[in-house]
């Protein structure tokens, strides 16, 4: 069995995969690839199952020497890479040679790019899942983001050959970069009024500085509720668009806690929810509504477009 060895870790570097979902009721969130759209096709491009272990790198890439031969792919965020001295192609398959260095730089128009291996890395797993989640210290390479001389196991086979071709995924409904998010109603819509919720839509609102895995907040103005109210803590999912007092919004993350008594005024819509992973503090975000059919829609057309990405 092969492996890679970290020299370089770059800013937040941790193993993922597509998290591990039917936890909350045991107070476990299902963390993940903060945009399991790229993780997947990644995955795809090397042979591996759309859920094998990779590495999220974010903001800033990392730097990689391989002990032994193997196939890589980049994808998520534009991000420049080399290998030795030959520039890699993003979401492409890639031929790597024992001994090779993998150098990841600053990431282009978006904030989470990822390292797929052909056979993936072979990580322990907790409840079902590689994927670290960073509040807890939980999964992953010993619940942390990656350091200088971490050495990851990569697994010994893949079920399907590498892909030959490249992918577009502007080409994926729900994947365009700066696209509003498309949301529904939340269980306390009502608590605001017709104006309010006018608001969330018309505003363009700033990622703020205080954004991680957990929740993505939001400047730009307030949402104030019809009168003050108080909610009695309830569980909470991926997307959803929870007002604090403060009255700036934020949206629930990949990390976020699996209760929650602010109350929920929107939610992202799932064929969205990838692009969340592409921002990072200072990018514009607007919303725009969706009906229950109509999300429901989108999301078969993102899932059968991903799967005419290898037909």
């Amino acid at each position: 069995m092969t492996a890679l060895v970290v020299t370089r870790p770059g800013f937040q570097t941790t193993v993922q995969d597509l998290g591990r979902p039917g936890h909350a009721a045991s107070g476990v969130s299902a963390s993940g690839a903060a945009d399991p759209v790229a993780l997947r096709i990644g995955n795809r491009l090397v042979g591996n199952e759309p859920s094998a272990p990779a590495l999220e790198m974010t903001i800033v890439g990392g730097e990689f020497r391989f002990e032994g031969d193997g196939v890589l792919a980049i994808s998520g965020a534009d991000a420049q890479a080399r290998l030795g001295d030959r520039a890699i192609t993003p979401w492409r398959a890639c031929p790597v040679r024992a001994g090779e260095t993998l150098s990841c730089f600053a990431l282009l128009q978006g904030a989470r790019a990822y390292l797929c291996v052909r056979g993936g890395f072979d990580v322990s797993r907790l409840l079902g899942s590689a994927s670290t989640h960073l509040l807890t210290g939980l999964g992953g390479y010993e619940g942390r983001a990656l350091k200088v001389g971490d050495r990851l196991l990569v697994g010994a086979s893949a079920p399907r050959a590498p892909w030959g071709g490249a992918v577009d995924p502007e080409s994926i409904p729900g994947y365009r970069r700066g696209a509003p998010f498309r949301i529904t109603d939340g269980p306390q819509a009502s608590w605001f009024t017709p104006e309010t919720r006018a608001k969330l839509i018309e505003t363009a609102w700033l990622v703020s500085p205080a954004c991680d895995r957990m929740g993505i907040r939001l400047s730009g103005g307030e949402l104030p509720l019809v009168a003050p109210r108080e909610l009695v803590t309830e569980g909470v999912c991926l997307g959803a668009v929870q007002v604090p007092p403060g009255g700036q919004p934020i949206v629930l993350f990949v990390e976020h806690q699996t209760t929650g008594g602010y109350p929920k005024i929107a939610n992202v819509i799932a064929s969205d929810l990838a692009r969340l992973g592409s921002l990072h503090a200072g990018d514009p975000v607007r919303f725009a509504r969706a009906t229950t059919s109509e999300a429901r829609a989108l999301l078969r057309a993102q899932e059968e477009a991903i799967d005419a990405l290898f037909d």
